[in-house]
């Protein structure tokens, strides 16, 4: 089981120069990835991004990359026709605007399609190097989400035993339960003193009520769902969906229980098992 929570850098160098990679991920139902990369390497984007999309399946994904220099490398590769084009009109501007200039040459050459010749291509090898390294960052972010995933795990196991525990405990109330609802509306009926009431069709109609108010089989489906959320947790697959599929077949049937109780103590223990199953709700929203 993996969270969609995770994290992950690397770092790589290449000639006078390297290369930085961090990725972060978030829960989302979708893949949503966000990458900020500099111009230079715009070429390679849609690779980049298909290749995390195929790795990290889904989730907010943010992917940020950056080149760092090496101390005393001769690095830039100015775009001396860019620089002018640059520098003319935001001179303009700010002289017309009355702008303190004396960032302006600094704020130009930060540009990153500033730092490149004009018309050069990026090469194979610095491509390479840079998918490495956004592989890497992936690696480490995956190691991060099944350290998260099994914290969740735990948790879930938490949760769903504590569920059955208080589902076990509603049968001991199943056998006095019946029997007093039929005493208690025969007495009614008794007290009512209604003539012309058939004492079969009245039994009849007792048996067909109390059959209603039976918690047999939510009992036995809510067992089942427990056992299916058990072995959803031990697959490798994508499972965050499944898992929340299954949490609300859980709740239909804790509500049934709800409304079939009838009995005090019994409501009091659906009520601990809806606490539990939202907490389920809640933590599966950030499976993988």
């Amino acid at each position: 089981m993996k969270s969609m929570t995770g994290y992950g850098k690397a770092a790589k160098d290449y000639m006078n120069k390297t290369l930085n990679v961090e990725i972060r991920t978030l829960n989302s139902k979708q893949a949503d990835i966000n990458i900020r990369i500099p111009n230079v390497y715009r070429c390679i984007e849609i690779e980049i991004q298909n290749l995390i999309k195929q790795k990290l399946e889904r989730g907010k994904i943010d992917c940020f990359i950056t080149i760092s220099y090496q101390k005393g490398a001769a690095s830039l590769d100015i775009n001396e026709q860019l620089f002018r084009d640059y520098y003319t009109q935001l001179d303009n501007l700010m002289s017309s605007a009355g702008a303190d200039k004396g960032f302006l040459t600094q704020f130009i050459l930060s540009r990153d399609d500033v730092n490149q010749p004009q018309d050069d291509e990026l090469p194979q090898e610095e491509k390479q190097a840079l998918i490495d390294c956004v592989n890497q960052a992936i690696e480490g972010v995956n190691q991060y989400r099944l350290t998260e995933g099994q914290a969740l795990k735990e948790a879930f196991i938490k949760h769903i035993d504590n569920i059955e525990r208080f589902a076990a405990a509603t049968e001991p109330f199943e056998k006095d339960r019946v029997p007093k609802i039929k005493e208690k509306l025969i007495n009614r009926f008794k007290e009512l003193n209604i003539e012309g009431v058939e004492q079969a069709r009245l039994e009849q109609e007792l048996i067909f009520y109390l059959e209603k108010l039976d918690i047999t089989e939510e009992r036995v489906r809510l067992k089942q769902h427990i056992n299916y959320f058990r072995q959803s947790m031990q697959s490798q697959e994508t499972i965050g969906k499944q898992l929340g599929f299954i949490a609300q077949e859980m709740g239909r049937e804790i509500n049934t229980l709800g409304s079939k109780s009838n009995e005090a103590d019994m409501q009091k223990l659906v009520v601990q098992m809806k606490d539990e199953l939202e907490k389920i709700k809640e933590q599966s929203a950030n499976v993988l």
